[in-house]
């Protein structure tokens, strides 16, 4: 895997999860949002079981693999959906596609610690202008944080990204023998068990409204998949900055998308902090 090779992979996932949340948000309006994570996992699980099936490469994974199967399931599926799902509930879906893609916030420091990766002065200054451009998107001092909802939508949220950031850490010190795509079924089938777990305490009398399938089987048969194979591939390949400033392009993709699907309003904090984070992945990226 070359590094244009995992970068591209990388921004196909940023474009299919940062155009997740604007639909989703539209969808709850029909939904309830753990029930809703619990139908798209399953269904990216039955996808990707009846894909392997048919290319002849179903199969239980091996015990060394296991480790990633695991962290794929539990911590990126499991936890980020259930983590996700209940935030976006509580705050825009704009704020939800910045905050939960802030694995800059834990990998950085994660990588450095765990698997003694070095970091460059400009790729430290890169990861300083993004966080800088995560600010000023999310723009705290406009909030009403006293609001029911508002600060623990929030938490929701940075749990979900250090989720994301564990696995990446596992998937990069316990590689998968075998390409990751095949190890998918298993984990969305984890992950689902997990958010159903969830969703039976938490929405009891919960469920999926008739006009939101459409967006369950367009997340669950496309993006969830594919976006997950290809997010999961790329940043165990990629720096650990270039990775992080890599995901934060999808919040910026999925404001812009919340600002022409939902009208959610697009001031100038959004403008210049969507700026600063394509202006930080430049950096990042530069040899």
């Amino acid at each position: 895997m070359t590094q244009a090779r995992a970068f591209q992979l990388l921004l196909v996932a940023v474009v299919l999860f940062g155009g997740v949340w604007p639909i989703t948000k539209h969808a709850l309006s029909d939904s309830t949002p753990l029930w809703f994570g619990f139908w798209r996992a399953a269904l990216a699980a039955v996808t990707t079981a009846a894909v392997m099936a048919a290319l002849g490469r179903l199969r239980l994974p091996a015990r060394r693999d296991w480790p990633a199967v695991l962290a794929l399931g539990s911590l990126q599926i499991g936890a980020f959906f259930a983590f996700t799902h209940v935030a976006v509930g509580m705050i825009p879906s704009g704020r939800t596609a910045i905050l939960s893609n802030v694995t800059i916030f834990w990998l950085v420091p994660l990588s450095v610690w765990l698997l003694g990766e070095r970091v460059s002065p400009m790729r430290w200054v890169a990861a300083g202008v993004g966080l800088l451009g995560v600010a000023v998107m999310m723009g705290p001092w406009a909030l009403d944080w006293s609001a029911p909802g508002v600060l623990a939508g929030h938490v929701w949220l940075l749990c979900a990204s250090l989720a994301w950031s564990v696995t990446i850490i596992i998937l990069r010190r316990r590689p998968p023998s075998v390409p990751l795509i095949e190890l998918l079924p298993i984990a969305f089938l984890i992950g689902a068990a997990i958010v159903s777990a969830v969703a039976w305490v938490l929405e009891p009398r919960g469920g999926v409204g008739a006009s939101s399938w459409w967006v369950v089987f367009l997340i669950g048969a496309v993006a969830a998949p594919i976006g997950t194979w290809a997010v999961s591939e790329s940043t165990r390949h990629l720096n650990a900055v270039v990775s992080s400033l890599g995901l934060l392009l999808a919040p910026v993709v999925g404001v812009a998308l919340a600002t022409i699907w939902l009208h959610e309003p697009l001031g100038w904090d959004l403008l210049l902090g969507g700026a600063l984070v394509v202006v930080s992945v430049i950096l990042a990226t530069r040899r």
